[in-house]
């Protein structure tokens, strides 16, 4: 017995001993990957040296001797902080994701390959001019010099994700940063997913409840603010709604949609996002007659997916001209969002509807041809291999039509709404093989005064933005990327699919770009966008039929008619501005019979869990505050609302409407042509009214909220469910390592608010904020080195870096750091000062 227990702990201690020496050793190779802020190094591609300084916040000073040396300074520190997210990225573009991570990933791999965003990139690169060709050379100079630092040092491979997911980092190239650019229009684009949905509602609906739950955007466009005196809110909640194309004048259509899932598959690190995530904004600006200083301000904050880290990269650069500060995405030099000593601009997906999908048809008497307006044509077609990770490759064929790339009928479910012996092109000015692209993006970033920035602007193909741009005297904005040329006949008008063998349904070309909405020197002194409607154009001239947002700007127009003249700080709370419209209005007419209604009730039944909810209810202000009990039952309350009214209608139809949709409720509750009709269930011999719906819903909304998260309605806090999900693409979804990956914090907003935090919609916890300011920034040329930004995240994307999440907690209170270009500022109490050097010198 005595020698057993002996055995037993020589392996006790053994194993405790094992394990120590294998956390030490897993602790060690991962660090080793974290980069030294204070070291030197020497590389190859460099005529003069160039000194990066890391303020205390790790945000990278670069002084160099020549612009082509600054933008490799970029490079370098880009590859140096988040070079695990620049190579996934690339392989998310290349199609080749699956080679790292197996067969999870290759269906978003085959997607990627069929649409062919990277060979485009690749053919791009030819359409440059000699001065972006050159700062992208310089700057995939500057990534590859890290990379081959961290070979020669043995670096840790650059990043701890490579121990676990070993590959090869190839050297980064120019047309990679090109297609960086097209990623994130394709993250930013939620057009083909909403040409299927309404395809597939047109098919199962009646017209009449078609415009009740897709409905156009109310009220006049909104893109330049009169002077102060003028409705901060414009009065008008409904205008006509334009008809919508017949889904079944399509020869050989269904006439009823199936009810199969209508979103995208949950692919893998798939780069195609849900309708409700794509690219969403704020941005505004004010000009001297509307700033208490009498200078400009800017103020902005994108709208992306929260991950840890966040897409967004801080970054200073000093060029000729002087110095460049702003918010950089990592793969692509040139500052997205920021300013230098002249200029200062920001950024708003536009949501213009640059994608058309085309349902070919293919020849019965050979199907390697489909019918074009001309007869009979072969599909282009070229063979690939997938290779993926311990699994057999995988052969496809990729086929394009004149109209572009043929997509599988499982995307977005667009076999559901594809005739028999159709199959569905799309084109989609993304897709462009001459997109200039990043020549704007660099050019925008060099500009000097707004005329300047507009015209670089010219150069813009995808993603489509709403550049807002200040000087120190003067304000405007742009809107910037291919507009597609349509027909006045095109039969989809480009909100559901259209026959690619009828020649006027096909595009002709772009329109001029000096027929995009512009708006120089507004005689009210403001101008912004909040994905809001801006023009009021009419097919097919117009922009889209499905703006982003109808709530915010109704807010951001109070907030800026409520000053006559603005600062910083007002600025800043307007960016951080919790109160949602939507709540103020819906609750009005949702509970407008239910108000201080009812007899009294005992405690623990269902009508005084109501009467409670109701109470706080009825004196709240919109405010979706985390601390606050309110906004969760407003939330629960709506969402639970929305699916009893749709549901009978549609069945699991109704699950591809995973955010509320507050035009659809407000139309049901005003009963805007007849849309009362969803109130009552079609089910049942019945007819129950819309107060009824809202009794039922509020009551299934406790009911949730007590199985769920439990406690009484005043004892909730909003910020327990809308937190915010900042996960490692990756490795979040590891129990333990997601737990030092991941970023969670409590956050106010919502869906409608300023302070957007879109939720995830569906799940254990529906509420999550998924979709926010994964960076803000303010800019007042009053002071501009009182300019300020902030991520949402960290500078680094090492985990075990004290800058992977030291932002958070700051963009989390609503505060920033300084966004000053003053070195001696940066060099106070910096984190670490590296000079880069030439080889041949150092040598």
């Amino acid at each position: 017995m005595a020698r057993l227990m002996r055995w037993t702990y020589r392996i006790f201690v053994s194993a405790v001993i094992l394990s120590a020496v294998s956390a030490v050793l897993v602790y060690y190779l991962a660090t080793r990957s974290l980069p030294e802020y204070d070291a030197d190094y020497s590389v190859t591609g460099l005529s003069e040296p160039i000194e990066i300084i890391r303020s205390n916040a790790a945000v990278p000073h670069i002084f160099a001797s020549s612009d082509t040396e600054a933008w490799f300074g970029l490079g370098f520190v880009h590859a140096q902080d988040r070079l695990w997210q620049m190579v996934v990225a690339r392989r998310t573009a290349q199609g080749r994701l699956s080679e790292v991570f197996g067969e999870d990933t290759a269906d978003t791999d085959e997607l990627m390959r069929r649409l062919g965003l990277y060979g485009t990139a690749q053919q791009s690169l030819a359409v440059q001019d000699a001065e972006t060709l050159a700062v992208l050379e310089a700057y995939a100079a500057g990534v590859n010099a890290w990379i081959d630092t961290v070979n020669a040092e043995s670096l840790g491979r650059g990043a701890p994700e490579f121990f676990l997911y070993p590959s090869i980092v190839e050297p980064w190239q120019p047309a990679d940063s090109i297609a960086m650019v097209k990623l994130m229009a394709l993250r930013m684009s939620g057009a083909f997913e909403q040409e299927v949905l309404r395809a597939r509602m047109a098919l199962f609906l009646t017209p009449d409840q078609l415009k009740d739950l897709l409905p156009d955007i109310p009220g006049d466009a909104v893109a330049e603010l009169d002077a102060v005196g003028s409705a901060a809110v414009s009065p008008a909640r409904q205008n006509r709604i334009t008809d919508v194309p017949d889904m079944r004048a399509i020869p050989g259509q269904a006439t009823v949609a199936s009810a199969s899932d209508l979103t995208s598959p949950d692919l893998p690190l798939s780069p195609f996002p849900h309708r409700a995530f794509v690219g969403a904004s704020n941005v505004f600006a004010a000009a001297p007659s509307r700033s208490a200083t009498g200078a400009s301000l800017l103020a902005n904050d994108p709208h992306f997916d929260l991950t840890a880290p966040a897409i967004w990269y801080l970054a200073r650069l000093e060029l000729a001209r002087g110095g460049l500060i702003g918010a950089t995405v990592p793969g692509i030099p040139g500052i997205w969002s920021g300013r230098n000593t002249d200029l200062a601009w920001g950024f708003s997906a536009s949501t213009l509807d640059d994608l058309d999908i085309f349902l070919e048809e293919l020849n019965p008497e050979n199907r390697s041809e489909y019918v074009s307006p001309s007869g009979p044509r072969e599909f282009t077609t070229r063979e690939e291999t997938i290779r993926i990770r311990d699994a057999a490759p995988r052969q496809i064929t990729l086929r394009w039509s004149d109209n572009g790339p043929i997509l599988p009928a499982w995307h977005y479910s667009v076999g559901d709404v594809t005739p028999p012996n159709h199959v569905a092109a799309v084109s989609w000015t993304a897709l462009s093989p001459a997109d200039t692209s990043v020549a704007a993006i660099i050019g925008i970033s060099q500009a000097h005064s707004i005329e300047t920035a507009i015209d670089a602007g010219e150069a813009m193909i995808a993603p489509s933005i709403n550049l807002t741009i200040a000087e120190s005297g003067r304000v405007a904005l742009k809107t910037l990327g291919a507009f597609p040329r349509r027909g006045f006949r095109q039969t989809g008008q480009g909100r559901i699919p259209s026959l690619g063998s009828i020649a006027f349904n096909q595009w002709q070309g772009r329109l001029p770009y000096d027929q995009n909405p512009e708006f120089i020197d507004p005689d009210g002194g403001i101008v912004g966008n909040t994905n809001n409607k801006i023009t009021d154009a009419p097919f097919p001239r117009h922009m889209t039929f499905n703006w982003g947002d109808s709530q915010r700007v109704q807010r951001w127009k109070f907030l800026m008619q409520n000053r006559r003249v603005h600062t910083r700080d007002s600025f800043i709370d307007v960016q951080l501005d919790e109160v949602s419209t939507a709540a103020r209005t819906l609750l009005a007419l949702v509970g407008a019979e239910l108000w201080y209604s009812g007899p009294p009730a005992p405690d623990g039944t269902s009508e005084r869990r109501r009467h409670q909810a109701l109470e706080l209810l009825s004196v709240w202000n919109g405010e979706m505050n985390e601390h606050l009990p309110e906004p969760l039952l407003y939330a629960t309350w709506m969402r639970h609302l929305q699916d009893r009214l749709i549901r009978d209608d549609l069945g699991d139809m109704a699950d591809a409407f995973t955010s509320v949709e507050p035009l659809f409720l407000e139309r049901v509750f005003r009963d805007i042509d007849g849309a009362s009709r969803w109130c009552d269930i079609v089910q049942t011999s019945n007819v129950e009214t819309c107060p009824d719906m809202a009794q039922l819903a509020l009551d299934e909304a406790l009911i949730w909220i007590d199985e769920n998260i439990g406690g009484t309605p005043e004892s909730q806090r909003w910020g327990d469910q809308h937190e915010a999900w900042q996960d490692h693409p990756v490795l979040g979804d590891n129990g333990v390592l997601g737990w030092i990956v991941n970023i969670r914090q409590s956050t106010s907003g919502s869906d409608e608010a300023l302070m957007r935090g879109r939720m995830i919609g569906s799940g254990k916890n529906p509420y999550a904020n998924v979709h926010a300011a994964s960076y803000r920034g303010v800019y007042d040329f009053a002071d501009p080195d009182s300019s300020v930004f902030v991520l949402s995240t960290g500078q680094s994307g090492h985990p075990l870096s004290r800058f992977y999440d030291n932002l958070g907690e700051l963009w989390r209170r609503g505060e920033y750091i300084p966004m000053s270009l003053d070195p001696d500022l940066a060099r106070a109490a910096n984190a670490g000062i590296s000079v880069l050097t030439p080889a041949e010198i150092s040598e």
